[in-house]
């Protein structure tokens, strides 16, 4: 059950939002609806995240790969469900998006340079950071610098929603169980 009302004031910014969010993801998002109870929150987190959707430095599967790794980290249950979502949205394979949570024992299903993506997702996503300079220096070589920069820029970025959707006690709304599953 949250911790925070997901009914906020029916402000302009928050009916806006609403339809947006309707038209875009077919419900209004539960975290727009907590962020709603503080408008200069609300405003400047989707803000933040409109000019994040416009990096394009990193492969859009690398990205989504990392997300997902730190999200599980995290163990946020709303970005998991959303995150599966958005990854067959996107049209990545479903069995992959499956397995990040447990990538380690399941290497073979992914390539070397996604499995030190997600490391990377990991080591970020520790209370204290565990990145070495030896994993940073492999990531800045196969990736160039301003994939590594949106690397670390997204990854945190998950970290803010992953920690902000479990303490607001966000679990998942049902986006999984909307896609259709292939077999595995």
């Amino acid at each position: 059950m949250p911790r925070i009302s997901l009914t906020p004031p029916r402000t302009l910014l928050m009916r806006i939002g609403a339809w947006y969010s309707r038209r875009t993801y077919g419900k209004v998002l539960d975290p727009g609806q907590a962020y709603g109870h503080n408008s200069r929150v609300l405003f400047s987190y989707v803000r933040l995240e409109q000019q994040a959707a416009k990096w394009n430095a990193l492969d859009s599967g690398l990205k989504h790969l990392a997300v997902m790794a730190a999200a599980a980290r995290v163990n946020c249950s709303w970005c998991m469900d959303f995150g599966y979502w958005e990854g067959r949205e996107k049209g990545l394979l479903a069995r992959k998006i499956e397995l990040v949570p447990r990538w380690r024992e399941n290497r073979e299903a992914f390539t070397a340079l996604e499995a030190l993506v997600m490391e990377y997702a990991e080591a970020m996503t520790e209370t204290e950071p565990t990145v070495t300079d030896e994993l940073a220096a492999e990531l800045i070589a196969r990736l160039g610098e301003a994939a590594f920069v949106e690397l670390t820029a997204v990854v945190a970025l998950e970290n803010w929603r992953s920690r902000v959707n479990s303490a607001f006690g966000l679990t998942s709304q049902g986006f999984a169980e909307a896609c259709t599953i292939a077999p595995v």
